[in-house]
């Protein structure tokens, strides 16, 4: 697979910091940037794990389990850069804005989060300060060297949410801006495909799509899956192939010329 993914020397793509944030395929030849903003459940030593126990750090409440693998495998596929953040979204959600109450959550589903319990106004700057702003600065210059970027976020959902089964196994979401979201529900096949689920905009969960790609109008689109469908790195890479090809049916459709590797 491309690098980095976590490892090996940073590179140089703007003004950021390698440690918060990774950028995998830095010169891909695809209009197509991928990100991955729950890509890994680290915690700083400095925040002493959260106070969390190492269940919920390796539960979906840290991070989205399978999520980067599949993004991986898209980013070999497409010829794609891939921007990931290092860091737990409990830490920071970079699919979160400053102000929204959950970028910095003391409660996650059944977990209680005792790190992220009273913050101060000063802690929560000093958290978007230190996390957020990173990955924010490393996917604008990511973006700005493309004439016509097209936004792809890569998510994944536990199957059992506060006790209640999803049967859902895809969500293709979308914000104000549905293009490419419409022509990938129609092309998509073989699983259980919805539209804004298991959530949607409405949840708050559209922020990068929104702050992103809405106001430039560029092409975007977020997809969850369901994580037991990505549990092993087989099936990760096996996901990759169906999202790229659904992707690229998606863009030839639209007109839109996406590079392979």
């Amino acid at each position: 697979m491309a690098s980095s993914l976590f490892g090996g020397g940073a590179m140089d793509h703007g003004d950021y910091d390698s440690s918060i944030v990774d950028i995998s395929r830095p010169a891909g030849g695809s209009p197509v940037v991928l990100i991955c903003e729950h890509a890994s459940n680290f915690i700083p030593a400095e925040l002493k794990d959260l106070g969390l126990s190492a269940d919920a750090k390796r539960s979906h409440v840290a991070w989205d389990p399978g999520a980067l693998g599949v993004a991986q495998a898209m980013s070999d596929g497409l010829d794609a850069t891939l921007v990931a953040s290092r860091v737990s979204r409990l830490v920071y959600d970079c699919n979160r804005p400053p102000d929204a109450a959950d970028a910095m959550p003391a409660q996650s589903e059944a977990f209680a989060v005792p790190g992220n319990r009273g913050l101060t106004d000063r802690q929560r700057q000093a958290r978007v300060t230190s996390y957020y702003t990173p990955f924010r600065t490393a996917l604008e210059a990511t973006l700005a060297q493309r004439i016509a970027p097209i936004l792809v976020t890569i998510h994944s959902f536990t199957p059992i949410y506060n006790g209640q089964r999803r049967d859902v196994e895809i969500g293709i979401l979308h914000d104000t801006d549905s293009r490419l979201a419409d022509v990938m529900l129609d092309v998509a096949d073989t699983y259980d495909v919805q539209r804004n689920a298991p959530y949607g905009p409405q949840d708050g969960v559209t922020h990068t799509l929104r702050h992103h790609a809405v106001p430039g109008g560029h092409l975007n689109v977020m997809i969850e899956i369901r994580n037991d469908l990505i549990a092993d790195d087989t099936a990760q890479v096996a996901m990759g192939k169906t999202l790229t090809s659904w992707l690229l049916q998606a863009l030839d459709r639209l007109e839109v010329t996406a590079c392979r590797a």
